[in-house]
Formats: C-alpha cells, structure tokens, sequence
C-alpha cells in the first residue's frame, strides 16, 4: 500500500473511533467556485451586522494562508440528532445547542485526532477549526464528498441528512483526495415553502440577515417589528428548513453524552420561559451555546414571542 493511502485510512479510521460520523479529505487550494458566491453574498448585504464575514476574504477561500505549506483539509461530520425533542407547544431551542457548547466538544476531539497523526504519522503541523476562524466548513465538507449543499445552504447527506456539526483540520501531509457527491435535492422546495420568513431567497441562495437564527443569535439590537408573529416559538435559532427536508427522515440519534440536554429542559412549558429567572438560565445552559445570547437576549426573544 502506498504511504499516502496508508495515511489516509490510519486518519479516517481513527475518525470514526473518535466518533465522527464521516470523514472526507481535499487537496488544500483556493476554492475557485466559491469565490464569486461570497463576494454576491456579501455584496447583497445577507450577512446582516455579521460583520466578521467581511473579513480575511482571502483566508476564507484559501487555507493555504491559515496553515502555511498546508496539502490537505480534513472534514469531519459530527452528529447532534438529539434522542428526545422539546414538548409541544412551548419556545423552542435549536437541536445543536440542546446539550454542551459543540465547540468545545468538537475542539478536543480534533486535538486527539491532530496527536494521533502527530503520534502515528510524524512531523505533521496543522489547525484545528470550529467554525472559530474564516473557514467556509461547507464549501470544504461538501468538496471532500461528504454531502452536498442543500437548497437551504446546509449540507445533506443520503445517509443521515443534515444533523450534525462540521470541522475542519488542516494540515501540511499529502493524503488521498475524496471527490464531491451529486446533488440530490431534484425539484424539492420544501425548505423554501417551510421558511417561516423567507430567508430562501431562491434555491441555494439564503438571506442570513432574515433567518430566524439571525435574529436571536447574532442581531444584539432590538428585533425588528415586522417580524413580530414570524418566528414560529423560535427563541434560539430555527432548524424549520431541516425538520421538513425529506432526507432527514434518515436522522438518528447522537451517541455523545455532552450533547444531551439538561433533563428539565425538555419539560420547560411557555409559562416556565416566561417566568425564566438568571438562575435558572445559568443551571439549564451552564455550559451550552444559548449562552451566547446571555440572559437578557433570551428574555429578549421570549417577550417578541409573546402575543
């Protein structure tokens, strides 16, 4: 077997023994076709006051400037399909953020994999990202085979649909290259239909500054009336586009403990998030990604939901 195969199975096996959903490798190049859709995306104004996205251009399109003499950009896929689901009938949460923050989750399961390579493979330098530096995470998963970009702007796969987190490392060891899969979408608008505030502008194309999660994660300001009676008991982000997607029919449920949710959680009714107090805040979401809104921004989203 030659070394760079050798490589390449040591990496994606190890992967998987972490528990990773998937593995997918790409060569580390400039990301030719996704130039043009960042630069209309930015353009357009979709970022909203996200306005880090308008920063290090260049670095998002071209690991080459993250990791210096980088070859290759492992992807890996991260299931957080939850077990048990919220209560009907109360304010909802995003599946991702139900358990432990999946950054740190994440983060320590790609230093394992770094040390492994280090261990096992040798003098290998490389990163290790979270959605924590200009990296377009999709763009790179979707080029390793992984899934391909749904209408929606997420990634799908047959196998699984689209719950789950997506990392990267970059490295400077020459692997074995995985090609992008077909799209499988076909003439399916579902997700367009379903936005409950038509944040799809046309397929493929999103609006982020009018998606729910926009605007009660990132906007800090006040959220804008119009939008009042549009945001479906969404009081932390939106999975509306992924709960009607036929191919997560396929979804199964995680297998990491750090992503299952504080058991009182589930049980909040829209009376208990009403009367939430900073107490109850801090025990429900000690350690989760809710807390990037802080109290007071999630009180915020609360009272906007109200009637």
């Amino acid at each position: 077997m030659h070394q760079k195969e050798k490589y390449t199975t040591q990496i994606k096996t190890e992967a998987k023994r972490l528990g990773f959903l998937s593995c997918g490798i790409s060569k580390a190049e400039f990301l030719e076709k996704e130039a043009p859709r960042l630069e209309h995306y930015l353009k357009h104004n979709w970022h909203g006051e996200m306005y880090y996205m308008e920063n290090h251009f260049d670095k998002r399109l071209d690991p080459t400037k993250l990791v210096e003499d980088s070859k290759s950009v492992i992807s890996l896929l991260l299931n957080y399909y939850p077990k048990q689901l919220q209560t009907d009938n109360t304010y909802k949460i995003s599946k991702y953020a139900f358990g432990t923050d999946y950054h740190f989750v994440i983060k320590d399961k790609l230093r394992a994999l770094l040390s492994y390579i280090q261990e096992h493979i040798g003098d290998v330098t490389g990163r290790a990202f979270v959605d924590s530096a200009p990296v377009l995470d999709k763009a790179w998963a979707a080029k390793s085979g992984l899934g391909w970009m749904g209408k929606h702007g997420n990634l799908i796969t047959q196998k699984t649909g689209s719950y789950y987190f997506i990392a990267e490392l970059i490295v400077d060891l020459e692997l074995c290259y995985d090609n992008p899969t077909t799209d499988h979408c076909g003439s399916c608008t579902a997700c367009i239909d379903a936005c409950p505030t038509q944040a799809i502008v046309e397929p493929y194309k999103v609006n982020g500054s009018q998606c729910i999660s926009y605007y009660t994660i990132e906007l800090k300001n006040e959220l804008p009336t119009v939008m009042k009676g549009h945001f479906d008991d969404w009081m932390f982000g939106c999975d509306v586009c992924q709960e009607v997607c036929p191919w997560n029919r396929f979804s199964k449920p995680h297998q990491e403990p750090l992503f299952n949710p504080h058991p009182d959680l589930l049980e909040m009714t829209k009376q208990d998030w009403q009367d939430i107090t900073q107490e109850v805040f801090s025990k429900l979401f000690k350690k989760s990604a809710v807390k990037r809104t802080k109290f007071s921004g999630l009180k915020r989203n609360i009272n906007f939901l109200e009637p």
